[in-house]
């Protein structure tokens, strides 16, 4: 599989485990105070940078820092997007097609020869 392909996957896992930590709390644990949600959070986090650290050094193998960083944000938004409307039940906004738009010329821009 190529370093790209295998950093893109592992990017994919740990903005899911990312998205939930910083926003699942807001639906699941709205009840809780902030501390126990915090902590909560902290533990989610850990399986994110668990994931998230070896896929940026496999992907530095190949690519540029400003190449995985923008990777990275497109990966953001594809995940956040059905969260958002999946999970946290909020509608669907123009905006977000905005913000894909603007993410594909920053891919542009970073990934040109």
């Amino acid at each position: 599989m190529p370093v790209w392909m295998q950093t893109a996957a592992l990017l994919v896992a740990s903005n899911m485990f990312m998205t939930y930590a910083w926003y699942g709390h807001l639906k699941t644990m709205n009840d809780k105070s902030w501390l126990v949600a915090a902590l909560a959070s902290w533990g989610i986090a850990l399986v994110e940078y668990l994931i998230m650290v070896p896929a940026n050094r496999i992907g530095y193998t190949e690519l540029s820092l400003g190449q995985l960083k923008i990777m990275q944000e497109v990966i953001a938004l594809m995940v956040f997007v059905p969260f958002s409307l999946f999970v946290m039940q909020q509608p669907l906004k123009l905006d977000y097609a905005w913000a894909g738009l603007c993410m594909l010329g920053a891919v542009y821009f970073i990934f040109r020869a």
